[in-house]
């Protein structure tokens, strides 16, 4: 259920594996419509997810048309600029690519397998997960039987709903008090990037921010996230008027380059944040959760398709392994990835508080150049935590967990260091009053 970026992906996987896949979307066949995906937030594409993409021959052709951003442009009130790489590695990056150009190219090549077949402008309306069987309403409704349901439909998945009403199935939606909003900054008068485009540019205001990304037509698309109520919030930014004047306090060198601000900032909607997390994601061997329906996280870390794209890749192992026992399966895949899921969630909020509120701080770049500078000293012994998450297929709760051994380790060794600086500040001072006596 779903023909979203996991769904596809998972079709391609399944497909190239030789399984019967029938894929059923709510949606228009985007090949033939266009896009009319919900959000449009952009992508950013890490190691897991092209690692993810390799394994269904997309990864070389998704990279020619992606932008790598390289590090953090950081941009203050007063329109300074501070750059902040990601990586002492120039190859490390993450990439900006097109979601609805990246579901067609999914959608185009999992077509290409003859057990894959597409249902489109099929809602779900209901499931028997002991059957197992889904209901969709197209013309008329039909139900449709099958050897097992995969819910890749997203965070207000239909699958998932059904799986409430299971004994003991635990599920939980929490939302940010911040929502989003998407406007865009178009190529400058010469037809190139009004910006850098090698950096993810952040505009952090302490409570709230603004982030853009490039695209490939020399656009951004910029993103604000802002409390839905307050002083300075959606709520209290309304009109034509309010708008100019609240960027040209806020965001002015933005403001600049935006001339079409007030009229997309009136017309585009706001859409909420929200971290899903249920339990368990399958139901005996007929049933089961991949991607956002599992367990949706907020777009702070940049995880949230690779973190998907890694459910599709654990999942079609596991059917591989055991495909006798779908079980078992289904168990193992499980196994392998809550734990991970609920780490990068909560790593994903942690970053929206670094983004919003440090990224800014003379501490903060001192933290961030004094990681890199041990990452470049002792590479094996000390990698930070966007290192591993972004760049590493390092599994998230391991990445965590070193993280904070390194970082306690770390603090060891710098108060040992200021006892001894202290001790020997101590001794030079006891040595100076006995030669003075």
């Amino acid at each position: 259920m779903g023909a979203g970026l996991a769904g596809a992906l998972l079709a391609c996987l399944l497909g190239k594996a030789g399984h019967e896949v029938a894929v059923y979307e709510r949606r228009p066949d985007p090949r033939e419509k266009g896009f009319l995906g919900g959000r449009s937030i952009n992508l950013a594409l890490s190691a897991r997810g092209i690692h993810a993409l390799s394994l269904a021959g997309l990864a070389e052709r998704v990279l020619n048309e992606a932008i790598s951003m390289r590090g953090r442009m950081i941009h203050s009130v007063a329109g300074r600029l501070s750059f902040q790489p990601y990586s002492t590695n120039p190859r490390d990056a993450i990439n900006s690519v097109s979601r609805g150009g990246l579901n067609e190219a999914l959608l185009k090549k999992a077509s290409g397998y003859a057990g894959v077949r597409y249902y489109f402008e099929h809602r779900c309306v209901g499931v028997d997960l002991e059957r197992p069987a889904v209901t969709l309403s197209a013309a008329e409704n039909r139900t449709v039987d099958a050897d097992v349901v995969i819910g890749c439909d997203g965070a207000f998945s239909a699958v998932r709903g059904e799986m409430q009403r299971l004994d003991r199935f635990d599920c939980a939606h929490t939302y940010l008090e911040h929502g989003y909003k998407e406007l865009t900054i178009p190529p400058a008068a010469d037809g190139g990037f009004a910006m850098e485009p090698h950096a993810l540019h952040i505009w952090p205001r302490g409570g709230f921010m603004m982030i853009a990304l490039p695209n490939r037509d020399r656009s951004f698309t910029c993103t604000l996230f802002w409390p839905f109520a307050g002083p300075r919030s959606f709520e209290a930014v309304r009109s034509a008027d309010d708008i100019l004047r609240f960027f040209g306090v806020h965001f002015p060198d933005a403001l600049a380059l935006m001339p079409a601000l007030a009229e997309e900032y009136l017309r585009n909607p706001i859409a909420s944040l929200v971290t899903v997390r249920c339990a368990p994601w399958f139901h005996r061997d007929r049933v089961v959760l991949v991607g956002d329906a599992a367990h949706a996280i907020v777009p702070f870390y940049g995880q949230g398709m690779n973190a998907a794209f890694e459910d599709c890749v654990v999942l079609a192992e596991s059917l591989d392994l055991f495909p006798h026992d779908r079980q078992v399966a289904l168990q193992r895949y499980y196994g392998l990835r809550k734990t991970d899921a609920d780490a990068i969630g909560d790593l994903a909020i942690a970053n929206f508080l670094e983004m919003r509120d440090r990224v800014a701080s003379p501490l903060f770049r001192l933290r961030k150049k004094s990681e890199r500078v041990l990452h470049r000293l002792l590479p094996r012994w000390y990698t930070p935590l966007y290192n591993m998450v972004s760049f590493s297929r390092i599994p998230y709760a391991q990445a965590r967990r070193r993280a904070t051994q390194q970082r306690r380790i770390v603090v060891a060794i710098l108060t040992v260091l200021l006892l001894l600086a202290v001790i020997g500040v101590v001794w030079l001072f006891l040595v100076l009053i006995a030669k003075s006596t």
